[in-house]
């Protein structure tokens, strides 16, 4: 599959400049640039790997490229779609991130658009092309106000450490708490009885986190409590496990 450079949409947005790459005639972007515009002080071999942990797959959402050696160990990049740069921007929860996400969303409205040839319009025709791209304005502004707000809840869910708790994961899928502790423990992902009762058995637990916290009983012994959190790749496995259909519009339908 062959891809070349191609020069951003100059004009998308004046602040943001994200040099675009041409992949199978559809626009996309480099691992390397975005992560560059993104300010990620993170590695970025490392950052792309816990990138992939959101549920992206090689060969639809990326392709990975392997740089020609120069004596030491060949750089590692990746060609990204627009869907999935969008996605990763509004993951990093940064004023960067905002500004990239629309960037790739007025990149690929601008690339839709069809190119006209003025001298042969009529008129009227030119007049129906400018109502035709402002309609598409006012939905694509709508469709970002509804997304916003979605984005913004997921902020006040996920807490410092990029984890869930189970209340939040269950909500979205429509369900309770209770609920979904219960049919984890029925399909063997969590433990039924005992003090470890609602964490994960280990062949599970990269999908999880759990946290031990110290209490004092009423009686003067100490006890421990156990606390289990999501890891971002166990939504997605949950949502397989219980075959599960999201009513968040950020999560994708079951396959």
């Amino acid at each position: 599959m062959g891809n070349s450079p191609m020069p951003a949409n100059t004009g998308a947005n004046d602040n943001v400049v994200i040099p675009l790459t041409d992949h199978d005639g559809t626009q996309a972007v480099m691992g390397r640039d975005l992560h560059a515009f993104l300010e990620v002080s993170e590695r970025y071999t490392q950052w792309f790997a816990r990138m992939e942990e959101y549920g992206f797959n090689a060969g639809q959402d990326f392709i990975r490229e392997t740089g020609k050696s120069t004596g030491g160990r060949p750089s590692v990049n990746h060609i990204i779609s627009l869907d999935m740069a969008k996605e990763i921007s509004m993951i990093q929860r940064t004023d960067k991130g905002k500004q990239a996400r629309q960037y790739f969303i007025e990149c690929e409205r601008r690339a839709k658009q069809p190119t006209i040839n003025g001298a042969e319009l009529t008129r009227m025709e030119l007049i129906q092309i400018a109502m035709n791209a402002e309609t598409e304005r006012l939905q694509l502004e709508a469709k970002n106000k509804e997304l916003e707000p979605k984005a913004d809840a997921y902020d006040e869910f996920i807490d410092a450490t990029g984890k869930y708790n189970i209340g939040t994961v269950a909500k979205m899928f429509g369900k309770g708490q209770n609920w979904l502790f219960r049919e984890l423990r029925n399909a063997g992902v969590l433990i039924s009885k005992g003090a470890m009762r609602n964490t994960p058995y280990q062949q599970y637990m990269h999908h999880f986190e759990v946290k031990a916290h110290s209490f004092e009983r009423s009686n003067g012994t100490q006890g421990v409590s156990y606390t289990t959190y999501v890891q971002p790749s166990g939504i997605q496995f949950i949502q397989r496990k219980l075959n599960l259909s999201s009513i968040d519009p950020m999560l994708p339908e079951v396959a």
